[in-house]
C-alpha cells in the first residue's frame, strides 16, 4: 500500500483517512440529532394546535428553525405583535437559549413576559399577586401591562424594599401613590414596606412572595 510522503503539512493516509471518518461520524450525529428535534417540534406543533382547536380560539402557529445567534430577533419580532409571552421552565432552564429568548421577547421590546418556573401553575388569573415597586419606568410599565390581571385578583400586595420618603416631601407614606392608582382601577391592594437588611432585593420580594402565597 502507497503512502503518501510526510511533510509539507500533509498527513500520512491512514492518519488521514481516520481524520475523514470521524468527521463524518460527527456530523451524522448532528444530523441525527437535529432530525429528531424537529420530528419533536413537529409532534408538539401537532398537540399545540389540537389543545388550541379544542379551546375554540383564533389562534396561529409558527415554527422556525435558525442558528442560536438569529433567535433574539425571530422573537422580538413575534412578541411585538403579541399580547404576552410566555416561557415555561424547559426553556427558562437553558442556559443558552433561555437568556436570549428573554432578551428578546421583554428587553427588547418591552412587553409582557409571563416566565413559569419548574414546579409551578401557570394561570392568568391568579387571586394574590405581588407587584415589586420602585417607582421606577420597569415597575411602572409592568403595572400597567399586567392592570387587567390586577384587577381581577382578590389580593394585591405591593412591596417596596428599603423605601425613600415620598421626593415632594408631603407627608405620604412611599408607595401610596401606585397604591391609590390601583384601588381607582378597582384593585384591592395592599402595601408592605420592608427592609432589605444586606439581602438582595430580589431575594426579600422572593421570601415575601412565599410568606404571602402570592401566585
Amino acid at each position: 500500500m502507497a503512502r503518501l510522503p510526510v511533510g509539507d503539512g500533509v498527513p500520512e493516509w491512514p492518519v488521514g483517512r481516520g481524520q475523514a471518518i470521524a468527521t463524518l461520524n460527527n456530523q451524522y450525529r448532528q444530523i441525527d440529532r437535529f432530525s429528531q428535534e424537529v420530528a419533536s417540534q413537529e409532534k408538539r406543533s401537532k398537540d399545540i394546535q389540537k389543545l388550541l382547536r379544542a379551546m375554540c380560539v383564533s389562534y396561529d402557529l409558527d415554527t422556525d428553525y435558525c442558528d442560536a445567534s438569529g433567535l433574539g430577533e425571530i422573537v422580538r419580532q413575534r412578541a411585538l405583535c403579541a399580547d404576552l409571552t410566555i416561557v415555561g421552565p424547559a426553556l427558562l432552564n437553558d442556559s443558552i437559549l433561555g437568556p436570549v429568548v428573554i432578551n428578546g421577547s421583554l428587553f427588547d421590546t418591552g412587553r409582557p413576559v409571563l416566565i413559569v418556573p419548574n414546579g409551578a401553575e401557570a394561570t392568568l388569573w391568579p387571586r394574590r399577586v405581588l407587584v415589586g415597586w420602585d417607582s421606577r419606568l420597569e415597575a411602572c410599565r409592568a403595572v400597567r401591562e399586567a392592570l387587567g390581571l390586577l384587577c381581577a385578583a382578590q389580593e394585591v400586595c405591593v412591596v417596596l424594599v428599603d423605601p425613600k420618603a415620598n421626593y415632594k416631601g408631603n407627608g405620604a407614606e412611599p408607595g401610596a401613590d401606585i397604591a391609590a392608582y390601583l384601588t381607582r382601577h378597582g384593585a384591592r391592594v395592599s402595601v408592605d414596606r420592608l427592609p432589605s437588611a444586606g439581602k438582595p432585593v430580589a431575594a426579600v420580594l422572593a421570601q415575601h412572595a412565599i410568606d404571602r402565597s402570592a401566585e
